[in-house]
């Protein structure tokens, strides 16, 4: 198989609303994927659609070589997901809960071995409704690739969690990555997807505005910098001549130097805000219950 995940012109309609508008996508074997965007953009329904959950109006798309609208349970049995949250389970404990997911799968993860690598070893014999949202959120990774998932799909890993938490999180999903799993994560923290992804896509108004490697996205990497020091600032392409020529002006310190490009953020919102629908238009994505397919 050439892609993880091959999409060509894929859309999605509720009713008047355009969710989905001609998108096209594709991940290779083995890279974390990150898809950002803001709410409405299309994203989620995106992703559902790879899944498996969300039946698409047109468009072309395989996942692991098989169309999602067409699963089969060696397929789903192929992939991994971890929704954004999940409250069943309360009354079980870690080890119970992955003993009895295990079961579903012909060739699964040791459970015990599982919880000592996501980090729940000390936590097994404790019920679900105990832990922390951190200690939660590990749950939730280790029912996701439990199975030896060669797809794993996270949709906003970290929300809700505290800055230590998710650096514990973001070591957990370069560990996966580094062992050969496909990661397409969703997520609004930047620094997130520039920390963990190999490749992303900024998704707007339903169709992709930009893809590529997170350091050259929407020319980061050839766009001018901003050279500021105590008494001034300027934009320039030769910000070293620029710094040569301060020094000598200052005789050697430069008070106050700093020299920068555009931050992932700073293209992100160039990108987004340039998509920006005019007032009054409808919104993109309407609620709408998530469509199981048989």
């Amino acid at each position: 198989m050439e892609h993880a995940i091959c999409v060509r012109g894929l859309t999605k309609r509720y009713g008047d609303v355009q969710a989905v508008a001609g998108l096209d996508l594709d991940v290779e074997h083995g890279e974390v994927f990150a898809v950002l965007g803001p709410n409405g953009a299309g994203k989620s329904t995106t992703v559902e659609i790879l899944e498996g959950y969300r039946r698409r109006d047109a468009g072309e798309v395989t996942v692991l070589g098989r169309d999602p609208a067409r699963p089969t349970r060696e397929w789903r049995s192929r992939i991994g997901i971890v929704l954004q949250s999940s409250d069943d389970r309360a009354e079980l404990t870690v080890r119970e809960t992955l003993r009895h997911f295990a079961t579903y799968y012909a060739n699964p993860r040791d459970p015990d071995e599982l919880m000592e690598q996501v980090g729940l070893a000390d936590s097994a014999g404790k019920r679900i409704r105990q832990l922390s949202g951190g200690q939660r959120r590990r749950v939730d990774v280790a029912l996701g690739v439990i199975g030896r998932p060669e797809l794993l799909f996270l949709d906003e890993p970290t929300t809700g969690f505290d800055p230590e938490a998710r650096r514990r999180f973001w070591e957990l999903i370069e560990g996966l990555a580094h062992d050969g799993t496909t990661i397409v994560l969703t997520t609004h923290y930047l620094e997130e997807a520039e920390t963990l992804a190999d490749r992303v896509a900024v998704v707007a108004r339903g169709r992709v505005v930009a893809q590529g490697d997170p350091a050259t996205l929407g020319g980061r990497a050839t766009a001018r910098a901003r050279v500021a020091w105590s008494d001034g600032e300027i934009e320039t392409d030769t910000p070293t001549e620029v710094v040569l020529e301060l020094s000598r002006r200052y005789d050697g310190e430069i008070p106050g130097l700093t020299v920068t490009r555009p931050t992932l953020e700073d293209v992100y919102l160039r990108l987004i805000e340039a998509e920006e629908p005019s007032a009054g238009s409808a919104p993109e994505t309407p609620a709408e219950p998530v469509e199981s397919t048989p």
